[in-house]
């Protein structure tokens, strides 16, 4: 045969392999988009919608300083959540995205509030929970299945919920902020630190013991020593607790730490063995924080945390205090919404009326269970 052919059927085989190889590669490319797309979302945390639109001001500053914050809303609190939006968008001008946790049933209401009013320029992402992500993982008591609150559980799903972010920041909805978020972002971690927290025994919080809240300022408030599995992980009673309502996540480490995974787990055995205290007094989502970041968080400032606003209907701060505040946190019972909660004239500045009136009817709901 001449050199010719020889050259034709080698460049033939070539062909050849090479197509085989891009069908392959492009098998493998499509499978993985496959993968890609069905286990974005193994949580059924769905993104509803996105408003890119921002103000000119905003838009200017490109992307490098856009703050991820995520907020629960759920249907009866949802205007706390809208005053929290509000302080945080008019005091900073770094572009903020929130991203905002709700059940299937509240999106209308909270996609009507935010689009008729002041808020309407702001970016945002509605994401709708799926509580079914916590069977097993949540003691349930057939007499009070109406106060199991799904959405406390959104901050254990914070890659899920902003998958694409580095850094996130997650508030509670009883908050107003009055100084610029982007100094809470920068709240600097360290190494292998996958979140920072304001802890319980700083100055601020420690002004004012809690009447009738237990021991809440350390581990043994929220843990039931007496448990083997608890004395088991060797972590001192008297280790000072931290506050969940208010932190910064470094989701990088978050992921590779599993930390989601480490939380589910520690929900469910204390469904099978109960590990938290009996006389736990507020949050049922702190007791597994504590546990997966035991010395191993960072602080945040305590001033971007001043909290215990709403466990008595007293002032618990001077008004230069509060005011100095870069952060207001009303847990507790008496929540701002309701006029008998301390400083809820603060609140009142960013509240911005619902448009369908139904929240002014809870709040009157909510003021007469408190006037009794």
């Amino acid at each position: 045969p001449s050199k010719f052919s020889v050259n034709i059927s080698i460049l033939v085989v070539v062909v050849v392999i090479f197509l085989l190889v891009l069908h392959h590669n492009f098998l493998g490319l499509s499978d993985f988009l496959k993968q890609e797309l069905s286990d974005s979302n193994p949580l059924g945390l769905q993104p509803i919608d996105f408003i890119p639109a921002a103000p000119q001001r905003l838009a200017d500053e490109g992307n490098e300083n856009e703050i991820s914050v995520v907020i629960a809303a759920s249907e009866e609190r949802l205007g706390g959540a809208i005053a929290a939006m509000n302080s945080i968008y008019h005091n900073t001008r770094s572009n903020v995205v929130f991203h905002v946790v709700t059940l299937n049933d509240t999106v209308d209401h909270l996609r009507l509030w935010l689009s008729k009013t002041a808020l309407k320029n702001v970016k945002y992402q509605i994401l709708d929970f799926d509580p079914r992500v916590l069977e097993g993982k949540v003691q349930v008591d057939p007499q009070k299945a109406d106060t199991l609150k799904p959405l406390t559980f959104a901050r254990f799903y914070l890659p899920s919920l902003v998958p694409h972010a580095e850094k996130v920041i997650y508030v509670d909805d009883d908050v107003i902020v009055q100084d610029d978020i982007l100094e809470l972002y920068n709240t600097p971690l360290k190494p292998g630190h996958a979140a920072a927290f304001s802890d319980d025994c700083d100055s601020t919080t420690n002004k004012v013991a809690v009447r009738g809240a237990g021991n809440q300022y350390n581990y043994i408030g929220f843990l039931d020593y007496k448990k083997e599995t608890i004395r088991k992980l060797a972590m001192k009673a008297n280790t000072c607790s931290f506050n969940p309502g208010v932190f910064v996540a470094n989701l990088t480490e978050w992921k590779l730490q599993n930390i989601t995974q480490q939380l589910e787990k520690w929900m469910a055995l204390n469904v099978a063995e109960e590990l938290y205290s009996r006389t736990l007094a507020g949050s049922i989502t702190t007791p597994p924080l504590l546990i997966v970041f035991y010395k191993q968080h960072s602080s945040i400032d305590p001033m971007w945390n001043v909290r215990h606003l709403g466990s008595s209907a007293g002032k618990r701060y001077s008004p230069q205090f509060v005011k100095a505040a870069k952060l207001l946190h009303w847990n507790g019972h008496f929540k701002p919404w309701g006029r008998t909660a301390s400083y809820a004239e603060v609140w009142e500045k960013w509240y911005i009326p619902d448009p369908t009136g139904k929240f002014s009817l809870i709040r009157r709901r909510s003021e007469a269970y408190e006037a009794k």
